[in-house]
């Protein structure tokens, strides 16, 4: 990934809905409505210094100081905040769970959060399983001190080796699309970390968004759909690589795989009032940080400068508020069991 320009660093900031069908996207015919507004594992990660509380700025973001290289999204009070608001969206989405994987919790002891964030899926994970060791790893340290007694987080590049010293009986991986280049390696080293009878849960987006009808063609939003596509290929972290992902669980060797897409329209323009409470929750948690979403990979993978970026971004704006244009983000979530080990052979 390309370097970018001009780095500081700073110290970091302190630190129940209903199912719901997304797939029953009509368009809501009224057009009028009103706009929405603008013990465990410390020896298995490498000691933590001081430097990476010393986030990069750029732009006027901050971004993860760990390793070589930098995640796309910042990870400053804004992208905090937005991400809070993702796991409700994802909550919503999933009638109230928290994933989907059909696990029974009294074989999990042993849980793994990838890409931890703000760390509330771990937490939430951990209040409502206390029997479960919870870890949550993430490359920026902006979980808060405070956690229920069964979670630990680690800061870690999870591209890297990996070096924990027990197996895992659930994987569970959120929005980590922008974050891996080798989904075959991060795949399989999930494959080696968990448990025979274990679980991985891939939970993510596709960009660049779609939509039920014609109505974004020659938009400046489905042009920006396809320059965040393009940023993101020449930056070798493609953001439309949650469409292999089942094929590459197979070839790991996980069984039982299962696919499910979900709809995230981009506001409130479908019918169906619990879809466009989705609509209104996804637009938040998009036009919340477009900025934090679009600058890196702009800057970094086609050159363009932040002040050209934030001048686009006005019509991109424009248009996610736009209730004729009936654009939504794809969700994926794939689950997959890894095989129980083979009966040991008795011996006549």
């Amino acid at each position: 990934m390309a370097q970018p320009q001009g780095q500081e660093t700073a110290e970091p900031h302190d630190a129940a809905p209903g199912p719901v069908d997304p797939q029953m996207l009509t368009a809501d015919i009224n057009d009028d409505d009103s706009a929405i507004g603008d013990e465990p594992d410390l020896e298995s990660t490498a000691s933590i210094g001081s430097s990476i509380y010393k986030f990069r700025i750029e732009n006027g973001r901050t971004y993860n100081a760990y390793g070589d290289r930098t995640y796309m999204m910042p990870n400053d009070e804004i992208e905090k905040d937005r991400l809070d608001l993702q796991h409700h969206l994802f909550q919503l989405t999933l009638g109230g769970k928290l994933f989907l994987s059909d696990i029974d919790k009294s074989k999990v002891n042993r849980v793994l959060d990838i890409g931890t964030g703000t760390g509330i899926w771990a937490m939430d994970y951990a209040t409502d399983h206390p029997e479960a060791e919870v870890i949550g790893v993430d490359v920026s340290p902006i979980q808060p001190n405070f956690v229920p007694p069964n979670v630990q987080f680690e800061i870690d590049d999870m591209e890297k080796e990996w070096t924990f010293t027990k197996k895992f009986d659930f994987i569970f991986s959120r929005m980590m699309t922008g974050a891996i280049s080798n989904w075959v390696a991060y795949i399989e080293k999930c494959f080696a970390n968990t448990n025979p009878g274990g679980y991985l849960e891939i939970d993510d987006i596709c960009t660049p968004p779609e939509y039920i009808d014609d109505s974004g063609k020659g938009t400046v939003l489905e042009q920006w759909g396809n320059l965040m596509l393009d940023a993101s290929i020449k930056l070798s972290i493609p953001l439309n690589s949650v469409k292999g992902v089942k094929k590459i669980m197979e070839d790991a060797g996980y069984v039982d795989i299962a696919e499910k897409e979900y709809k995230w329209p981009l506001n409130k323009w479908p019918a169906e009032k619990k879809m466009k409470e989705i609509g209104m929750w996804a637009h938040e948690a998009t036009v919340s940080n477009l900025g934090g979403l679009t600058t890196a990979l702009f800057t970094r993978g086609l050159a363009w400068s932040a002040e050209e970026v934030e001048v686009y971004l006005a019509g991109v704006r424009n248009d996610m508020k736009n209730l004729k244009i009936h654009s939504y983000w794809p969700i994926y979530v794939i689950t997959g069991r890894k095989p129980e080990a083979p009966a040991a052979k008795s011996e006549e």
